[in-house]
């Protein structure tokens, strides 16, 4: 197992659209070993390949207080089960250091893959419903920092590039 480098908003990467899992294989298997390896450590309760630079259908996610819970899911979509919404202080391992209150459904339908290849649906609701939303939105190229104001989204973002321009300093 590895830990793979977060990568940190602005970062275009991160707009990536990340393509369907064909096959769940070793070398998929990998990556979510090495994914979750990298979330615990972060540690954060949820991870998208395109976060990691691997541009793949992926998330774990593990949102229980002990790290043994861990949930994968491959090719994800979902449907909304009930259209009120409930707001939520999201961060982001992309976005580290900032939270913000984010409005989402709460109660939602996962189709998805599980790690062994296998055709999963479930519902979720609170948390983890936020969770898997945050998640499926990386994979489709889009940030928690979208919904925010563009006068909050570009504070965060002349904030984070400052940190990075320090950082690449040294």
């Amino acid at each position: 197992m590895a830990l793979l480098p977060i990568l940190e908003f602005p970062d275009p990467r991160l707009r990536t659209i990340a393509e369907p899992v064909d096959q769940v294989d070793d070398n998929i298997l990998t990556i979510i070993k090495d994914m979750f390896e990298t979330m615990y450590d972060a540690p954060g309760i949820g991870l998208a390949a395109t976060q990691v630079n691997i541009h793949k259908q992926i998330i774990t996610i593990d949102i229980s207080e002990d790290n043994d819970d861990p949930l994968v899911l491959i090719n994800p979509s979902f449907e909304v089960i009930n259209e009120e919404l409930e707001q939520m202080q999201e961060g982001c391992l992309s976005v580290p250091g900032f939270y913000e209150e984010v409005e989402r459904p709460n109660k939602i339908r996962v189709t998805s893959l599980n790690e062994k290849g296998e055709q999963i649906e479930f519902e979720a609701e609170d948390l983890l419903a936020v969770c898997i939303q945050h998640e499926i939105d990386h994979l489709n190229g889009k940030l928690f920092v979208d919904y925010l104001s563009n006068t909050k989204r570009t504070r965060i973002r002349g904030k984070l590039e400052k940190k990075h321009k320090l950082e690449r300093a040294g």
